[in-house]
């Protein structure tokens, strides 16, 4: 512990890179000890504030105010999923026509839906729509000073203001996710074998020959990790954001890069993790 204050004394009394170093590693454990805060107080959360726990689910879900202004999380992720997998299922159709494979085209569009596109979909809507909102909210609250004021009347600020948006991007992202991973799987299909002539046996049969409920769940569990990982990452921002309403603009900015980041770096650990480096699909023989 010394040690390590030794370091960062000496990098910030260095040249400016040392400073500048030394900062971002300071920066850095300031936003990983509180999202270690943050996870241990969801079981007090989870017990003293539920009404606040559902304000949130509602808020995350549904959004408030005017579809286009305060619309919910799900319009979008039905939204974005479509565009997706409309390309998808284009760019599907092209490649596997090239080879004369075209026969394959569910088969990728089980795969590549489940296991890639609607949990990065989904994961990207939450921290545009949802993350940038709690990093406003509470970026606001700690200019305002309100914060402190929580805590002034003994209201734990961690639990009531972090725990409780874990919680609720928690229970929101699988009904959200499936909602998306549906909007993938019939835009594909429309995209292939409406509009492109496939055969809809052929289709029908590799779709359903590889697409196993061990996927789905994997493919959940990807959807409930970047959703924590997304309200612990812009809520951090958001505490601790300084600098009057710019500061928290500049604090969202922050947030929404790094949990893209974040998304990206987690998709392929994840992806490794659950599937393995050589992957098989079930079904296929391969």
């Amino acid at each position: 512990m010394f040690a390590g204050s030794d370091v960062l004394y000496r990098l910030r009394r260095g040249p400016k890179a040392g400073r500048a170093a030394a900062e971002a590693l300071a920066d850095v454990g300031t936003h990983v000890g509180f999202m270690l805060r943050a996870l241990g107080s969801i079981p007090f959360a989870l017990v003293r504030y539920r009404k606040h726990v559902l304000r949130q689910i509602h808020e995350v879900t549904f959004g408030s105010g005017s579809i286009l202004a305060g619309g919910g999380t799900i319009g979008i992720v039905f939204a974005m999923s479509l565009a997706a997998a409309v390309m998808l299922g284009v760019e599907t159709q092209r490649g596997l026509d090239l080879v004369g494979m075209n026969s394959l085209s569910g088969m990728l569009s089980a795969v590549a839906n489940t296991r890639e596109l609607a949990p990065v979909v989904v994961a990207i809507a939450l921290a545009a729509k949802v993350g940038t909102g709690f990093t406003a909210q509470i970026g606001a609250m700690r200019i305002s000073d309100e914060i402190d004021a929580l805590d002034v009347m003994a209201v734990r600020s961690v639990p009531f203001l972090v725990g409780t948006r874990v919680i609720a991007a928690i229970v929101c992202v699988l009904p959200i996710y499936m909602i998306g991973l549906l909007a993938g799987y019939l835009s594909t299909r429309v995209v292939i074998v409406t509009l492109g002539g496939a055969s809809a046996g052929d289709y029908d049969h590799f779709f359903h020959l590889v697409l196993v409920p061990q996927d789905l769940i994997y493919s959940g569990i990807k959807a409930i990790v970047f959703a924590v990982v997304i309200a612990l990452v812009h809520c951090s921002y958001g505490y601790h954001a300084a600098g009057g309403p710019a500061g928290v603009g500049r604090a969202a900015g922050r947030a929404l890069r790094t949990a893209i980041l974040s998304i990206a770096v987690l998709d392929v650990l994840l992806t490794f993790a659950l599937w393995g480096l050589v992957p098989s699909i079930p079904g296929a023989g391969v």
